[in-house]
């Protein structure tokens, strides 16, 4: 059986059939004009080696929401409007009585369309290219990104009017102070934050728990917060227990913190009802930065996730992160926390 290339790899000039030299890197219905203006492709059309591997990450981390943003597009298809809002308030009333029923795909469905928000959106590369492929062939939805860089957020506006992306918005704030802003909707289908720095991701998450999020993607970036702490420490740790040369040396510090803050958090989304994946995105020799961690809310709120979180929190000298980071488990006081390490 003889195999035909993608006719997407072609295209026809008269009687001939040129081939597209791009058709291996970039995705079949995708515009030319918004990669130029991302600067992703050159003005004459063309790709670098550096805008390659971007568009790579992207594109691969575009297949992972794509699969999400399809679930929310079937489910809201097969759903009448007074049905969605129905199960969106048994969606809240469980999430505040800790429910552990599995929730229908349904919940938190609206007739505006799917909500997305991007935080850290920077140059808003992953939101303009999720509305390109998927958000602009559909007659609702809306995506915002959120950036601190004041100069970023009015480039982005200006190039969604030119490219007439109605459906964007971009905003001038912290991830933490769009989760109290009046320009959100109450609630958001689908929360990204690609490489937010540090705690940023922390507060994404807190976002996404406060507006009721069925997906989260997260790609965290630049964990420091922890290593802090454990470089606070260090002194009696060493004299606590061996495992702490895990973490005596700087570097190690460093990759350790990134590593305990990574744990935490899936546990702690666990915790508050989601069955977690973790991931590599694309491959080392692309980034660093390559963890991938997708949650899925599912109702299953989870103690014994709470538990190992307070115990490792516990463990490790971390106990203040419970009144700061982790403030939505359901027994975080320290008398909780000693009984379940002891």
């Amino acid at each position: 059986m003889t195999k035909t290339k993608p006719t997407s790899a072609r295209s026809h000039a008269g009687n001939k059939t040129v081939l597209n030299p791009l058709a291996d890197d970039i995705r079949a219905g995708q515009s030319f004009e918004l990669l130029k203006e991302l600067h992703i492709l050159t003005r004459e059309g063309k790709l670098n080696q550096d805008s390659r591997r971007k568009l790579k990450q992207v594109y691969h981390l575009y297949q992972f929401i794509e699969k999400l943003l399809l679930e929310l597009d079937n489910a809201r298809a097969s759903m009448p409007d007074s049905g969605a809002a129905a199960l969106n308030s048994d969606y809240s009333d469980s999430r505040q009585g800790q429910g552990r029923d599995k929730l229908p795909m349904a919940a938190n469905l609206t007739s505006s369309g799917i909500t997305l928000a991007d935080h850290g959106a920077g140059k808003s590369y992953l939101g303009f290219i999720l509305y390109d492929l998927f958000f602009k062939s559909r007659a609702t939805g809306h995506i915002y990104g959120i950036e601190t860089r004041a100069e970023l957020v009015e480039k982005s506006r200006e190039l969604a009017l030119r490219l007439g992306f109605e459906r964007m918005s971009f905003l001038n704030l912290t991830v933490a102070q769009s989760a109290q802003s009046d320009e959100l909707p109450e609630s958001i289908d689908l929360v990204t934050a690609l490489h937010a720095c540090d705690s940023a991701t922390d507060d994404a998450i807190a976002f996404g728990l406060q507006k009721k999020a069925r997906f989260m993607v997260l790609v965290p970036c630049c964990q420091a917060e922890v290593a802090r702490v454990l470089s606070q420490h260090k002194a009696l740790a060493l004299s606590r227990t061996p495992l702490s040369e895990l973490w005596r040396h700087p570097l190690h510090t460093r990759e350790m913190g990134s590593q305990i803050t990574n744990v935490l958090r899936c546990l702690y989304l666990e915790a508050r009802g989601y069955q977690v994946t973790v991931t590599e995105l694309v491959g080392w020799e692309h980034s660093m930065k390559n963890e991938l961690i997708i949650a899925r809310y599912t109702g299953q709120f989870k103690r014994g996730a709470a538990q190992r979180l307070q115990v490792l929190l516990t463990e490790f000298g971390l106990q203040s992160l419970l009144y700061t980071r982790f403030t939505g488990l359901p027994d975080n006081s320290p008398a909780e926390v000693l009984a379940i390490a002891d």
